[in-house]
């Protein structure tokens, strides 16, 4: 152990919460997970009760019908607990293609944790992108149209009864065009997964190498304080302390108080790298860090048996087996690369022998060489 310190006793596995295994467990994480640490206890609410929204057919499409027979190598597992246990974002890194966006679906079904928010990163990311936007612009295209249709009919002398109560009617936030303002508010990803739950959801920041220099240092302040502030509310909360805006889930609300979203589970975040570029300190230290490494032949069998329910014997384990071999061979090769050959291999109506070799060859090309000379 470093610096001489004791391991704990008991088994090597005995304190995951989250096992690799697939296997959905029949008791609630809430129930399972240890208090934080007193550094990381957040005490937002009111709390939203309920699950968090499911999406099956997206785990289903990512992972397959089952991945139990997909298991997590034991480093992996070991992170993910530390990262559960300890409330901090995980930083997946390894080479493209080897499931570092999986690992958070693997997590979000083997825990019953719902909906895996992603937040894609590109070079014009910010951290306002991943909390929430405000559509100011659409906002008073809709109140120059509101107005312009009740001028329009009131002096034209037409404004049906219905139209007439709308209009003698008060308006949510009085007179002072606060009507409707939640309605151009829609909370990202991160701003989504900080909505105060029981349980943390799964928030999946992927491709960060893509990110600007500033990003990692802008997410300390939501990271270390798990709230933020939405101006646009919080300045006329006096007027309209409670606000209904749009979530990153779809046809989800939710009523921000005050102008202020505070967590009470803190969500489990992978944010996947490639390695290309190296991350500030700050921003390290306030995370951990697992390194995934490619996966070798069973790991490569058992996600083609989750995807595909024929095709299995020699034939398969061969094709495997090459893979493995042109990847050792040197250069960058995705499991995704691989999926694409066995999907081809086992339709009917796929190619023939005659042309196999050369599709092949072109689907397993090394991703370093992609647009190359």
């Amino acid at each position: 152990m470093p610096g001489g310190a004791s391991a704990p006793s008991g088994d090597a596995n005995d304190w995951w919460i989250y096992g690799g295994t697939g296997e959905v467990s029949a008791v609630p994480l809430a129930d399972r997970l240890p208090p934080p640490p007193p550094w990381r206890d957040f005490d937002g609410g009111p709390v939203v009760p309920g699950a968090a929204p499911r999406d099956d057919a997206e785990i289903r499409r990512r992972l397959g019908a089952s991945d139990a027979m997909v298991r997590t190598s034991s480093d992996e597992a070991d992170m993910v607990n530390a990262a559960l246990f300890l409330r901090r974002p995980l930083i997946v890194t390894g080479p493209p293609g080897i499931g570092k966006s999986s690992l958070a679906h693997r997590v979000s079904r083997e825990l019953g944790l719902g909906r895996v928010l992603r937040w894609t990163i590109t070079s014009r990311s910010t951290v306002k992108d991943g909390l929430y936007t405000y559509d100011a612009i659409g906002r008073v295209q809709d109140a120059a149209a509101r107005g312009a249709l009740h001028d329009s009919a009131t002096t034209a002398g037409r404004l049906s009864e219905e139209d007439e109560q709308t209009a003698d009617a008060p308006r949510p936030g009085g007179p002072d065009g606060l009507h409707g303002l939640g309605d151009f508010v829609q909370l990202g990803p991160l701003g989504t997964a900080l909505i105060p739950r029981d349980t943390p959801r799964v928030l999946l920041i992927d491709e960060f190498d893509k990110a600007d220099t500033d990003l990692a240092n802008d997410l300390l302040g939501a990271f270390e304080d798990g709230e933020f502030q939405i101006p646009e509310l919080s300045r006329v909360r006096a007027r309209m302390p409670e606000v209904e805006v749009h979530t990153d889930d779809p046809d989800d609300t939710f009523v921000v108080h005050r102008g202020r979203i505070r967590c009470r589970a803190f969500p489990f975040v992978v944010i996947t790298s490639n390695g290309e570029r190296s991350l500030p300190p700050a921003f390290l230290r306030r995370c951990l860090s697992l390194e995934m490494a490619p996966p070798d032949a069973d790991r490569l069998a058992a996600m083609l048996a989750a995807q595909f329910t024929g095709g299995e014997g020699a034939e398969r384990a061969v094709m495997i087996r090459d893979f493995l071999s042109r990847a050792l061979a040197g250069g960058t090769l995705a499991a995704d690369q691989l999926m694409n050959a066995e999907y081809l291999r086992v339709s009917p109506s796929g190619p023939g022998e005659a042309s196999w070799n050369r599709l092949l060859h072109s689907l397993w090309r090394r991703l370093d060489e992609v647009g190359s000379a």
